[in-house]
Formats: C-alpha cells, structure tokens, sequence
C-alpha cells in the first residue's frame, strides 16, 4: 500500500502547478492558462483526435476507391483498434520509465521525455538508435506531407499559381511553429483542429451526398493487389499518428490518465472518417483512383472553399505536431534543449525545416507517399516497435510483479497482452510492411515515372488554351501552298 502510494505520488509530480499554488492570477496569467498553457486530459484527447485525422481525411475516399467499401470500413475499425493498443503500449511505457526515473529523484522540470529516451532507459542503447531512426525519419515524412497537402489543397482555390509555387509559399509558413515551445502550448490549436476537420469531414460526407452519384459511376474496386495493399498501408497511416504520443502525455499533469484516452479519441475519428469516406466513394466510385484528394471532385462552392482554408490552418496545425518531437531532438543533439530563452531556441530549430521544405518538392505525391510512409516506417514506429518493447521490458517474471501498471483482466493480464502484442507484430510485419511496403513503393515508382520528380503541379488539370483572335490565326498559319499536307 505504501509503495503504491509513492508510486502515485512520484507520478503526478506536476511542477508548474506546484510552482504556480497559492500565487493570485492576473488577467495575463488566466487568458495564458486558457488559451495557451494546458496539460489537462481534455487538452491531451484534443491532440490526439486532431493529429490522428488531418489531411488523410481527403485521402481515405481515394483508399476506399483501392480497397472497396467493406475492405475500406473493416480496415478503419481493424486499424483504429490496432493503433489505440499501440497507443496504450507506449503510455504504460513512458509512465515505467518514466516512475523509475523520478524514484532516482532525476528532475524533469525542463526536459521534455522522448519516444528514444524511454527506449534507452527500459532497454538500452541498440533500442535507442531503431526508436530515433525511425521516429525521427517518420516524423521527418510527416511534416512533409503536410506541405504537400497545403499546396495541394490551396491549388482547389487559387490555381493562378502552381502547386509546387504554393509548397515554397506555406513551408515559410509552417516554419513559425518553432516559436511554439512544447505540447503545453498547442491548447487552442489542437481544440480548434478538431473544429476544423469535423467541419470538413462533414462537408465531405453531406456535399457528396446532395451530389449524388456521377453519371455512370462504377465502384468496381479492390481490382488489383497492388492498389488495395497500398489502399490498406494508407489507412494503417491514419491511425498510426501516434508518434508524438509520449510528447502529448509528457505535456499532462497527470500523464497515468492517458492510457484510454487514444481509444476515445480514435472513436471519435472513427465518425468523421467513415461517414465521409464512404459518402464521396458512393458519388463518385473509380473517379478517385485519378484523384487522390477528395476536394477535386467535389464542386467548387462557398461552403467547398471553407473546408479547404479550414483545412491548410489544421495543416499547419499537424506540421507543428509533427515537427516539435524534431525540435526537441536536434536541440538536445545541440545541447539548448533547457535553453529558457525562446527566441534562441526558435532560432536553432530553424535548420529542421529546411530539408522538409526541400522532400516536400521532390515527392509532391500527395495520396501515394502517404501510404509509403505508412508501410516503411508507420509499421515500426507505431505498431511493431512498441510491441516488442513492451514483450521484453516485462519478459522476466519480477519486472512483470514490479511493474507500475497491471495489464488489465479484460484483456487476460499477462498472457494476453503478450499474445495481442505478437499478433500485432507478425500481422503489421507480414500485411503491412510486407505487402503494403512492395505496394505501396511499386505504386510510388509508378507516381515518378509518370510525372517525374519536382514535378510543378501534381495531378492538375492540363491547362485550357484560350482561343486564338482571328487575326493572330492568319498571322501564323502555315501557308497550304508549301504544306499541302495541312491543308485539308
């Protein structure tokens, strides 16, 4: 009974609440508390549920087009618990390693815990170096995406520049998140993230269904192997955005209220992405296969153009998500990672932009590399990872006694955890990196060859040619006379 109440008690050690009892609270102090400083669990579900959707809400109607509708469903609700497992694995994780930590009174008052640290404390360095790779590599690809997804969604409402013009343009942008210090600062982001993909997931669903179906419209998908291996990588992508998960509970008072928070978030996704994938699949069928974001084909109207700015500021939103962990990385590499003074640390965070900015005109394939990312590196970050770190940090029977958190009954303690966490291995192993990953790069080879690299307008419409005036006609013309074989 003592033990456990150490262990609570070492566990909720929140030091800016400690630091801040007991001082009156200026107006300054509660608009910052409201706006900008949170670390509740409502802050944390916020986060999970804004950064688990984003832009791959316009690329699951193109998933469904690949997998069909029953795949396509049967898939989100597969992943979705797959990934609220993982989720699950990594925060009874970080809260081990995170209670033997604070027993050997290490302070955390300025460091912010990472995915790698926990992997270097539970088992060691060789754990460390995979974790950072493939974490950092991750993270890397999904700040990039994002981009991608900027351009690509602004393009639906000012084509008067390309798409590749508009990447230059936001990833200016998308460089001020590093004046964004930490996960306690993404309070009125994350809450207004999820305002903006539920306005858009509901546009989706409701614009496709007052469309109705295309004329002649076929939904004769899955077709091939190819495209419904790639079609299930992208959705294991969606509810693997769990990368950032020990930054989020980091950024908690109480980081051991976690553990069912990623499960409700991802139910709550569940409604946005279901609904609306299903609704622009049903309008508009094999379409998507050419269209890999789902704003194409909807038509252009107010309420379209408001879905699509509500969207690049969810964009900017996610890179900021996406890119933090990176941040806090390359500041601990260059040892300013407890530097207090913001403006040095924007400044040092400046050089992790740059080589997203560069990958993002390189690969502007928006809708394919999210599935290439999904099965090389989604795979083992989110789903194979923290598996196999959770099956041998609790492998000898005194560490399984001592652990800080007790698997639970429904789930057969001990045993079934173990047989959960083995099954996720093999089947993300063998579907997901196996399969999704020759997919998902034969049909990324495909995006090259077709359009080439730093390709200016990723699927664009060719342009139209305005008509020539009739004397400009006659003015270049080719003569009949001396191309006879023109002139008929």
């Amino acid at each position: 009974m003592a033990s456990d109440k150490v262990v609570e008690t070492v566990i909720a050690g929140n030091y800016v609440e400690m630091e801040t009892e007991g001082k009156p609270k200026d107006v300054k102090t509660k608009l910052s508390s409201l706006l900008w400083h949170g670390g509740s669990v409502y802050d944390a579900w916020f986060s999970c549920a804004s950064n688990q959707v984003a832009q791959v809400l316009l690329t699951l109607p193109y998933s469904f087009s690949q997998l069909g509708m029953l795949s396509g469903i049967l898939f989100q609700i597969f992943y979705g618990l797959l990934g609220s497992w993982t989720a699950y694995l990594i925060s009874i994780l970080y809260v081990e390693y995170r209670t033997r930590k604070e027993r050997e009174k290490v302070n955390f008052r300025n460091h912010v815990i990472q995915w790698f640290e926990v992997l270097d404390g539970l088992l060691g360095k060789h754990w460390r170096n995979v974790g950072l790779a493939f974490n950092c590599t991750f993270l890397l690809f999904g700040s990039v995406i994002q981009l991608i997804a900027c351009a690509s969604n602004i393009y639906y409402i000012n084509d008067n520049l390309d798409k590749r013009t508009w990447t230059y343009i936001f990833g200016a942008c998308c460089a001020t998140t590093v004046f964004i210090p930490s996960f306690h600062n993404y309070r009125i982001w994350s809450f207004l993230g999820l305002l903006m993909t539920t306005y858009t997931a509901w546009y989706l669903t409701v614009a496709s269904l007052l469309h109705g179906q295309m004329e002649g419209v076929k939904h004769s998908g899955p077709t091939k192997l190819v495209l419904y291996f790639t079609g299930a990588t992208n959705i294991l992508y969606t509810f693997g955005g769990h990368a950032v998960t020990v930054e989020i509970m980091h950024a908690m008072w109480k980081p051991q209220k976690f553990k069912a928070l990623y499960l409700l978030a991802t139910l709550y996704v569940l409604t946005l992405t279901l609904p609306s994938a299903a609704a622009v699949y049903w309008a508009f069928g094999d379409m998507l296969l050419n269209h890999s974001n789902a704003f194409a084909l909807l038509p252009k109207s107010p309420f379209r153009d408001m879905a699509v700015i509500l969207m690049l500021i969810h964009q900017f939103i996610t890179f900021g998500f996406a890119c933090t962990p990176l941040y806090f990385v390359w500041e601990k590499a260059i040892g300013m990672h407890e530097c207090k003074s913001l403006c040095k640390r924007a400044l040092v965070r400046l050089p992790v932009v740059i080589p997203i900015w560069f990958l993002a005109i390189i690969f502007p394939f928006f809708g394919p590399i999210n599935s290439t990312v999904g099965s090389l590196l989604v795979s083992f970050t989110v789903y194979i990872i923290p598996a196999l770190a959770h099956i041998f940090t609790f492998r000898s029977p005194s560490s399984r006694q001592n652990a800080v958190e007790q698997p639970p009954k429904f789930v057969g303690r001990w045993v079934g955890t173990f047989i959960i966490n083995t099954f996720v291995v093999v089947w993300v192993l063998v579907v997901g990196f196996g399969f999704g990953g020759w997919a998902s790069m034969v049909n990324f080879i495909r995006q090259i060859d077709t359009f080439g690299l730093f390709t200016k307008c990723y699927q664009c419409p060719p342009p139209l040619l305005p008509p020539m005036p009739p004397h400009q006609l006659n003015a270049t013309a080719p003569s009949p006379l001396h191309h006879p074989h023109h002139a008929h």
